[in-house]
């Protein structure tokens, strides 16, 4: 009876992985206006199989445990962003908004905010859910990283780069617990890539069908 509630149990929690997921691809391949509903739509069943197999706060990172003793991850986001910012200067890559420090904030404020959401769903969803599928936690990271960076094609740039911080940050996750220094090194990462690659480069971070219609949209908008 056991390996039978087991089954069940990993075949639910597959069920909730796939069509999570199926959802989020949806919409980052439908063009608009059908984009704007599949968002609503991805975004309150995730929000609906998270409640019903809501356990808390505290097992999704939002807490204040080794908070301080994680602050190095963004710190050391920081610094990466310091030198890609100097080596930009370099190449004549680095857009800042003008306007000063306000307009940065205005800018970035809300991908900030996405970021986190961003980290949530990788940890506190993914995660979560694949070392419920009795994965060990390498294993667990590396299936988070491989849906994360497969929802950041067909972008060259961004695929590999949120491979590789997803798994860093499944990682890191396992070890302290705390999603807020994630969310933070996150936002500064995104940021980075924002402002010192140009947008023709990375299709102004965009993925999925918003990558490919970058040039068309972007003519259009001139």
């Amino acid at each position: 009876m056991r390996d039978s509630a087991a089954t069940r149990s990993r075949a639910r929690i597959g069920c909730e992985l796939a069509i999570a997921y199926a959802l989020i691809m949806l919409v980052i391949w439908t063009p608009r206006p059908w984009q704007r509903l599949l968002w609503w739509i991805a975004a309150g069943a995730v929000v609906a199989i998270s409640a019903v197999s809501f356990n808390g706060l505290k097992p999704m990172g939002l807490r204040a445990t080794n908070f301080f003793r994680s602050l190095w991850v963004p710190g050391a986001a920081l610094l990466l962003a310091g030198v890609a910012s100097v080596i930009a200067m370099q190449l004549h890559t680095l857009h800042l908004p003008p306007g000063g420090p306000i307009a940065f904030v205005r800018t970035y404020w809300a991908y900030a905010l996405w970021a986190g959401v961003q980290q949530l769903l990788l940890q506190g969803f993914f995660l979560s859910r694949f070392l419920g599928l009795r994965n060990g936690k390498m294993s667990a990271a590396l299936l988070a990283a491989s849906v994360f960076a497969l929802a950041h094609l067909p972008s060259p740039i961004l695929a590999p780069i949120t491979f590789a911080w997803g798994f860093a940050a499944c990682l890191l996750f396992l070890h302290y617990r705390n999603l807020y220094p994630l969310a933070i090194a996150h936002a500064i990462l995104g940021v980075t890539i924002a402002i010192t690659i140009p947008g023709p480069v990375d299709h102004n971070m965009r993925v999925g069908l918003g990558y490919l219609t970058y040039g068309h949209t972007h003519r259009q908008a001139r």
